[in-house]
């Protein structure tokens, strides 16, 4: 395709993909299905990348994250960012409305809107274009959290007019999303957020913009700075606007002329409150005209013409009959309260997570103990606190348990975890998945073992720890659904060659907790061998370079449990290798190359050699080997359909070079 015929092709694309975002992300009514857009959002992905320099920071590929941030700058609001007052009761809330009607001496409209519960937010356009988004932080000085922001697809990245304009909103996590964040993090033993609110908050401030793209954040804008200036006279007006503009507005709001309608609105979100997508705490009273709002003014710290009503909690009390503990995939043993059923938020609730051990001291919940539970984020059964006075005069605290409830092993509380955890390899709960990890192409890469071939296998009892993949026979294999003769064979080969890896593939492929491909790595080299390996003691493990005193702990009490030591013994016996056929650390730095003490970026499609084996030479050849380009970066290595990476190592004028002439340096060095 010609350069004007991609240039014409990508705004067209960029324009049907912005209106089909719009629609899903703000609107709330999709027009297409996902297979329609992903066609189309690929096509355009594909286009930038033979095309990089027509790649636009408006554009939707650009919303995805991948910049590591080293901190968040401080921002100066121009005009504070006021939190509200906040009242309790319909009576406050009349009387508030009462004061404001004496006043101003005239009977005004107000608008009514949900009090999200998240994060509140600045963004600054210029010319249409989003330029810089802040948290509020103590209303004068906030932090500049840009970047985060732009991986939000409910914040718009132009705006329908060239406008220059600060609008303000709230950045929220919906409730589905919070319910799977917890259960992520409780499955890798970390401590789980309280509401959606603290998943927010902790989303906009990662340093990783990925990982805030990961969260699936949204927002609602409620406020446009300076509205005058846009011919705005009313709140009411202002949200019309921030729509028409392309903003995501809560549609919720709504225009009321009396304190009757005020308490309905009131009484008909208190109703809906658990069947919305998001969570809200209450609800905003706003004087409708911006010429009273100019006139009331505000105080040091709240606006006189707003105010917010809280909701009462929904709580009920109940007693815990017992406590389960159950174990997840990664390991993770969970305690959950089983409790005497009550109704909650519009459902029986009879079960709560108890997250983790710590969780449950600090609860100090007891058997038979009455509690009061309720939903945070209107989802998730919680409990909130004991009721003392009701407490059994016999009680007696809760005693944590020791060994793991599938297996009977000895359980395991690092020191940076919250969690307890079971890592006995042969653990029921943990095998499929630690197998399907094992065979995977970056531990000991067994073609054709798949997950639903180890369901099978398990299923079967044929194995029941991965040493037992190598006792498989012919036979055995045959027993499979769908496994003819072919299959057989080529599966039995991919088993036996990975006999012969290298023993980081190996100790990767364990699942030691923490303990990465580079991690895996680094101790093969040091140590040569498993054996060396699982002698060593922490202070040893945590001297290696990069790795510290987290991943040492967790390497020494792994190979501490005495079924790992069996599994090592088992893999032995089947002639597995265990020792490391790398160059050691000290002879890499004795090898000297074109590419010695290089930091290398790899990007592109290469042809005549495997990323991995390109990787890996130029590690054994003194390179330093990244993922991202930087300002540290010495060297890139472009492949064909380079992206992004070309297009920033060109800005910053790092050195080039292309696969042809890579193969040629490797070569000259090989001769050397």
């Amino acid at each position: 395709m010609e350069r004007s015929q991609a240039e014409n092709k990508i705004a067209q694309l960029r324009a049907q993909l912005d209106e089909w975002s719009h629609q899903y992300y703000v609107l709330d009514a999709p027009s297409v299905q996902d297979y329609q857009y992903d066609q189309a959002y690929q096509e355009l992905l594909a286009l930038e990348k033979q095309f990089p320099d027509l790649i636009s920071p408006t554009s939707i590929t650009q919303r995805v994250g991948g910049q590591i941030l080293t901190g968040f700058s401080k921002v100066q609001h121009q005009i504070p960012m006021l939190s509200l007052g906040d009242v309790f009761s319909k009576e406050e809330l009349g009387d508030f409305v009462q004061k404001l009607w004496e006043n101003t001496k005239q009977t005004c409209a107000y608008s009514c809107e949900l009090k999200i519960d998240g994060l509140a937010i600045s963004l600054r356009y210029e010319n249409g274009v989003f330029v810089q988004g802040a948290t509020r932080g103590d209303g004068s000085i906030g932090e500049d959290i840009t970047e985060n922001l732009r991986t939000i697809k409910a914040i718009p990245l132009q705006l329908s007019e060239p406008v220059t304009v600060e609008v303000r909103g709230e950045c929220y996590m919906p409730k589905e999303a919070f319910a799977k964040l917890n259960e992520q993090r409780e499955q890798k033993g970390e401590a789980v957020f309280a509401n959606p609110r603290n998943a927010a908050a902790g989303s906009l401030r990662q340093l990783d913009t990925k990982e805030t793209a990961k969260r699936q954040l949204s927002c609602f804008i409620y406020y446009v700075m300076e509205p005058q200036k846009y011919g705005l006279m009313s709140q009411t007006q202002a949200l019309a606007k921030l729509k028409e503009w392309g903003f995501r507005v809560n549609k919720q709001a709504q225009q009321a002329t009396s304190l009757e309608q005020i308490m309905e609105y009131i009484d008909l979100y208190h109703e809906k409150r658990s069947s919305l997508p998001y969570e809200i705490d209450g609800i905003v009273l706003k004087a409708d005209p911006f010429s009273v709002q100019q006139e009331l003014g505000n105080t040091v710290k709240v606006p006189r013409w707003a105010i917010a009503y809280k909701f009462p909690p929904d709580e009920q009390e109940t007693i815990v009959r017992q406590i389960e503990w159950t174990v997840g995939r990664t390991g993770v043993v969970t305690p959950t309260a089983v409790m005497d059923p009550v109704l909650l938020a519009g459902t029986t609730v009879s079960r709560a997570s108890l997250h983790n051990p710590d969780y449950l001291k600090q609860k100090d919940i007891r058997l038979l103990d009455t509690v009061k539970l309720h939903k945070a984020g209107d989802i998730i059964p919680e409990i909130s606190m004991v009721v003392l006075e009701k407490r059994p005069k016999d009680s007696q605290e809760y005693q944590i348990p020791t060994t793991c409830p599938q297996c009977q092993a000895k359980l395991v509380h690092l020191d940076e975890e919250v969690a307890l955890r079971c890592i006995n390899p042969k653990c029921p709960a943990l095998l499929k998945e630690s197998l399907a990890h094992f065979a995977s192409r970056n531990a000991m890469n067994i073609a054709g073992l798949g997950q639903k071939i180890v369901e099978q296998l398990f299923d079967k009892h044929l194995i029941v720890d991965v040493a037992d993949l190598y006792r498989l026979t012919y036979e055995d294999l045959l027993k499979l659904d769908k496994f003819k003769e072919k299959s057989a064979t080529n599966l039995l080969t991919a088993i036996d060659a990975s006999r012969h890896n290298s023993i980081e593939r190996l100790l990767f492929g364990l699942g030691i907790r923490h303990v990465g491909a580079k991690a895996a790595k680094l101790l093969a080299q040091h140590f040569g061998d498993v054996e060396s390996l699982s002698q060593a003691t922490s202070e040893e493990i945590a001297q290696i370079d990069s790795l510290g005193q987290v991943i040492a702990d967790s390497v020494v009490a792994y190979f501490a449990n005495q079924q790992v030591k069996e599994l090592i013994a088992e893999l032995k016996a089947a002639n597995v290798n265990l020792k490391y056929l790398g160059l050691s650390q000290e002879q890499q730095q004795n090898v000297t190359s074109a590419f010695s003490g290089l930091t290398v970026v790899l990007t592109g499609t290469l042809d005549q050699i495997k990323r991995a084996d390109a990787k890996k030479w130029l590690e054994e050849h003194g390179a330093k080997v990244t993922g991202s380009v930087s300002k540290k970066t010495d060297l890139l290595i472009a492949g064909h359909d380079a992206g992004s990476k070309l297009t920033k190592a060109t800005d910053l004028g790092i050195k080039i070079i292309d696969e042809a002439t890579f193969i040629k340096q490797m070569e000259e060095s090989q001769s050397e």
